[in-house]
């Protein structure tokens, strides 16, 4: 079974830092495209950053360049994101998503299709 568990949320103040991991099981993420999504209450789920499977490649939203950075750890099958300087808009609960296309749909697109997703992980940031 295909599956990818998300960790690594919770409450932080406006300036603080929190590392999410996704952690796969079912499947090797050296084969994959791994995104990170985030919905905030009220909203559409959105991209927030991609890494290709060769972990050369990365992509980032617009709101977050320069304060959030993907990684992965082919031994561990795991994908990070470090975020730091968070702020208040940055409060959603944020999913992790394996997909050929993921990188393409950070950038937006339909969302319906995507083939795993892991079940979220919250992040709030208010002080």
């Amino acid at each position: 079974q295909l599956q990818l568990v998300e960790s690594g949320g919770g409450l932080v103040q406006p300036g603080g830092s929190l590392r999410l991991s996704c952690a796969a099981s079912g499947f090797t993420l050296d084969n994959d495209d791994i995104g990170w999504f985030r919905q905030a209450p009220g909203k559409e789920r959105e991209g927030v950053s991609c890494i290709g499977f060769g972990g050369g490649s990365t992509r980032y939203a617009d709101s977050v360049k320069g304060r959030f950075t993907i990684s992965k750890d082919n031994a561990k099958n795991t994908v990070y994101l470090q975020m730091n300087s968070l702020k208040p808009d940055d409060t959603a609960v944020y999913y992790c998503a394996a997909d050929p296309f993921v990188c393409t749909l950070v950038g937006g697109g339909d969302l319906r299709y995507v083939e795993v997703w892991g079940q979220g992980t919250l992040v709030a940031v208010s002080s």
